[in-house]
């Protein structure tokens, strides 16, 4: 596809996507067994592998860090488990826009990141967390004149080198000589575990050192078992015995401490002798457990989830937070390396280079606390402020009902149910309407009692009364900047307040209205 540039300003060879980069091969320098570089180890030797990886050639480096993870089960057991619970978390696919274009480029990438295989191959991809980097190759379907990635292949990092100029630029290993990466052809993921060149970069790097100190501490044990676990053998022979005899003898020693049987002539005899320990063997038992604590951290940033120690389980709460920022730093780095390396190219290949690309992370989805987030959407809305309902929607998880969908709605309040009476409306000189004061000389609807309190609304006086204490205050407590604030405002009116005109109105008004009452005739309030 002709006008197509990689990440790296590199021309995309479709021709080159086609056919595998990177098989391996029994007769070239790709071949899949390898050297087992643990047996054997060091101080020396792995102090030569490390000088090795960082002068350009890192492949006995990256075969000790693959027999690391076979041979220390700790060490296998906590890598596997940042791997796992960062390939496991939840993967969004958000648009770029609500173009009908972006969205179908979302729904390709969705598409795909749910596929069953996937999780599995971000356990592959993740690989570089202890060796510093991984690099997988995309196999491409164009069966029917589309690309597809149908997989995503692990590849041996021992074939791969970086560039002796930068150290940083990955070749690939073959036989005429190292070449590069095709581009769209490779997902190239490196974990920033330390900053630094990509072969420094991986855990194992630092790991390998207590690898070494504690195969050394633990072989130590297995002599002090051998030595001391067992009863002192002790075999004697009678007088005149031969060295045919002697030898018979000895072989029959041995033989117990191995099969636990054995015969000897009647003239000899073998004793066991107990083994009484001098000093304590648990020296090499905690000596195993701290370096396993110091991996342990390197890996997962904590102890208290993994070691048994005092207060463990309070200690892994404590910790608990350090190892979510690990978490959530390694979904950041392999969402940017699947955008750049998996993604762009899948979208370009299909419908060539875009404007924007869709959003994908990985991690857990927020925690919401609705309670306190509504409340706080009450203040602000009380206070002015103006919340979309589509907000309000998206963090509550609910959908927008359908158009004949039957719809939820709060219940009536009692008053209402009982009167059913809906609030009068008003004329715009604010008497309300189908009310004729009584001065005027019409009766107005219900008994006495209810004639002599409109009457008493209509009146000039009253509302001048209610405006004296109202006026002034909506402007106040709309410049209000907090429900404080307001309240301060409320306070310092109600002391300013001059009510007795009003009090003496409404005096007035009760009156009327009780003996309106008596006589079931409406009375004019003096």
């Amino acid at each position: 596809m002709p006008g197509i540039i990689d990440q790296w300003g590199n021309p995309v060879s479709t021709a080159a996507l086609r056919k595998e980069q990177a098989a391996p091969t029994m007769m070239g320098v790709r071949r899949p067994n390898t050297q087992h570089q643990a047996s054997g180890l060091t101080p020396g030797k792995l102090g030569s592998m490390l000088r090795s990886s960082i002068d350009g050639d890192p492949e006995a480096y990256l075969a000790l860090a693959e027999d690391m993870e076979e041979r220390d089960l700790h060490y296998a057991g906590v890598l596997m488990s940042r791997k796992l619970q960062v390939a496991g978390l939840e993967i969004t696919v958000e648009a770029a826009s609500d173009s009908a274009e972006d969205v179908a480029n979302a729904d390709m990438v969705r598409a795909f990141v749910e596929r069953d295989a996937f999780e599995t191959e971000l356990v592959d991809i993740l690989d570089a967390i202890g060796k510093g980097f991984s690099a997988t190759e995309i196999i491409w379907d164009t069966s029917e004149s589309q690309w597809e990635p149908t997989a995503l292949k692990w590849r041996d990092p021992r074939w791969f080198r970086f560039a002796d100029e930068d150290g940083e630029t990955p070749l690939l290993r073959d036989v005429g000589g190292d070449v590069p990466l095709h581009p769209f052809k490779w997902i190239f993921h490196q974990a920033k575990v330390k900053s630094g060149l990509p072969i420094r970069g991986g855990i194992a790097r630092a790991v390998c050192w207590t690898f070494l100190f504690k195969s050394f501490t633990q072989k130590d044990w297995a002599i002090f078992c051998e030595a001391y676990g067992q009863p002192l053998r002790l075999g004697k022979w009678g007088e005149g015995a031969t060295e045919k005899d002697k030898e018979v003898l000895l072989q029959a020693v041995a033989n117990i401490g191995v099969d636990y049987s054995a015969i000897v002539p009647q003239s000899m005899t073998v004793e066991f002798v107990k083994a009484d320990i001098a000093g304590s063997h648990e020296l090499y038992l905690k000596r195993c457990d701290w370096l396993d604590q110091q991996v342990s951290k390197v890996v997962l940033g904590q102890t208290g989830t993994t070691d048994a120690i005092a207060g463990g389980y309070a200690v892994g709460k404590v910790h608990n937070g350090v190892k979510e920022d690990i978490e959530r730093s390694d979904a950041k780095q392999l969402a940017a390396t699947l955008k750049r390396d998996l993604f762009k190219p899948y979208i370009d290949l299909n419908k060539g280079p875009q404007k924007a690309y869709p959003d994908v992370k990985i991690g857990r989805p927020e925690q919401l606390d609705t309670s306190k987030w509504l409340g706080d959407v009450k203040t602000f809305v009380s206070m002015g402020g103006k919340v979309g309902m589509s907000v309000v929607r998206d963090k509550l998880g609910i959908e927008e009902p359908g158009k004949d969908e039957e719809l939820l709605g709060a219940p009536a309040k009692p008053e209402d149910d009982q009167q059913g009476e809906k609030p009068v409306p008003q004329k715009k000189d604010k008497t309300p309407i189908g009310v004729t004061a009584h001065r005027a000389g019409s009766k107005g609807p219900g008994d006495a009692i209810d004639r002599s309190i409109e009457d008493m609304l209509a009146e000039d006086g009253f509302e001048p009364a209610i405006e004296q204490i109202v006026g002034g205050i909506e402007v106040k407590l709309a410049a209000a900047a907090s429900v404080d604030e307001a309240r301060m405002i409320l306070a310092d009116h109600l002391r300013q307040l001059d009510v007795d005109a009003l009090a003496d109105r409404l005096a007035r008004a009760a009156f009327a209205a009780r003996l309106a009452g008596l006589g079931n005739d409406p009375l004019t309030v003096a």
